[in-house]
């Protein structure tokens, strides 16, 4: 019997929001199953997140809401916390290339996967379907039309820094979807601190920090225990006086010496601030300091996209959405892309997206708005059961290779492959053993024999 044949697709006109990694894959995606792309990218080349800028905002803590906003949070030593061979699109391998201009290193600097993602763009002809120095002010449904969105965009058209109408090139366009791929590394989450008002040291967030010139001699403290904190506070060691790094997941009696450091302890969770400028942990221990830096990650952050009030942030749950994608009332005309964290972003990415496309061609069925919606209000009864904050909602440590492998098989594709999920392991169990050498030192060797082998299906 020969197979079943599929219905032909439909081609629908689709907008997707940012450049940077999920935004390019989502256009290729979108693109192989036939649909028309625009896609919508404020900065002057692709590439999102991992575009290294080394301006600074000039409000360190990046609570104003007019000032002007850097969207790179990268920092200038940044190299990655994942291996090369993991980190790559499932087709397009991010293998390190021949050529000596290039970081050849298994976990490379930034600016190396600034030069993949370049590399994926030209490979897929993806710039061809991108508005440059264009950003989205408004997105919503047309009235009385689910399956209609206004898009409302300002294109840059001239070199004047200050966004002045005259600047700008405003147009509006209807889209049969919107896909929003506009990353979450740009709106800094702050700690609540007791007393911050009248503490006479200075503030600012990781999302500004770049080099560590500036904290030269200071007693610095830093809030936050993800691998921002860890590099960040390593390379401020090297010049400061002291580093404290405190944290909300350590008990409250915790005071420890950081291995190989003189001058950095590990604390629990700061207790309160003072206008003498001094600190009080939960440990008991009080220290006079000069700089407080939030590594406290960031905000789920949507100001042109506007639902009537059918989607919300709140305590950063973006909600409700259907396996992180789809909120049901609006499916399959608006969706998200890339909002889990803790896991590897590329290939997740890769299979939301293709979820996406399949889905707005007619290829692959979802269930009923009614039915979504059951989904998830299981999925958040199930995080309340167990005690998970509603900021944790995106979260997917635990669980990131089941889900990717759920999106596989709804898009009839391979699952995440085995050799991916161990060196995942591997990687992150030598990142909490040896947080100084990780990189440059590991024992995974017949792994990558087994991921470059499997390379060569795409190489």
């Amino acid at each position: 019997m020969p197979p079943p044949q599929l219905p032909p697709p439909i081609s629908r006109h689709v907008a997707v929001i940012g450049a940077g990694a999920a935004g390019l894959v989502c256009a290729r995606e979108l693109r192989r199953e036939g649909h028309d792309v625009v896609v919508f990218e404020r900065d002057n080349q692709v590439g999102g997140t991992w575009v290294y800028n080394p301006r600074v905002e000039p409000d360190p803590l990046s609570l104003d809401p007019n000032r002007r906003i850097i969207h790179s949070s990268l920092y200038s030593s940044l190299r990655t916390n994942l291996p090369r061979e993991v980190m790559g699109f499932k087709d397009y391998p991010f293998i390190a290339k021949n050529d000596k201009k290039r970081d050849q290193r298994r976990f490379p600097g930034h600016r190396e996967v600034l030069l993949y993602l370049q590399d994926f763009a030209s490979e897929f002809g993806i710039e061809e379907m991108v508005r440059f120095d264009t950003e989205v002010v408004h997105v919503g449904p047309v009235e009385d039309n689910i399956g209609k969105w206004i898009v409302r965009s300002k294109r840059k058209i001239s070199d004047d820094d200050r966004e002045v109408s005259f600047g700008f090139d405003v147009d509006e366009e209807i889209y049969d979807a919107v896909v929003i791929c506009n990353g979450h590394y740009t709106e800094p989450r702050i700690a609540q601190i007791p007393g911050i008002s009248s503490w006479p040291g200075k503030q600012m967030h990781s999302h500004n920090y770049r080099t560590p010139e500036g904290f030269q001699d200071q007693v610095a403290i830093l809030i936050g225990s993800s691998a921002s904190s860890d590099d960040i506070s390593r390379e401020i060691a090297g010049v400061a006086k002291e580093v404290h790094v405190t944290s909300r997941s350590v008990v409250d009696e915790t005071y420890q010496e950081q291995p190989g450091y003189d001058n950095m302890w590990l604390h629990s969770m700061i207790e309160s601030v003072h206008g003498d400028g001094s600190v009080v942990f939960r440990n008991g221990r009080v220290v006079v300091a000069d700089i407080i830096l939030h590594c406290t990650g960031y905000k789920y952050h949507f100001p042109f996209l506007d639902t009537n009030g059918i989607v919300t942030v709140d305590e950063n749950r973006v909600a409700p959405l259907y396996k992180h994608v789809f909120p049901p009332v609006l499916a399959p005309w608006l969706s998200f892309v890339g909002l889990p964290w803790k896991v590897v972003p590329f290939p997740l990415v890769e299979l939301q997206t293709k979820w996406i496309a399949g889905v707005l061609s007619g290829h692959i069925a979802l269930p009923s708005p009614e039915e979504m919606m059951e989904d998830v209000k299981a999925f958040y009864e199930t995080l309340e059961a167990s005690n998970k904050p509603k900021h944790y909602t995106h979260n997917l440590g635990g669980c990131q290779f089941e889900y990717d492998n759920w999106l596989a098989s709804q898009c009839g594709c391979p699952e995440i492959e085995e050799w991916r999920r161990q060196m995942y392991d591997a990687a992150s169990k030598s990142r909490r053993l040896r947080p100084e050498i990780y990189r440059d030192e590991w024992d995974d060797d017949d792994l990558v024999l087994e991921a470059y082998g499997d390379f060569t299906k795409y190489t």
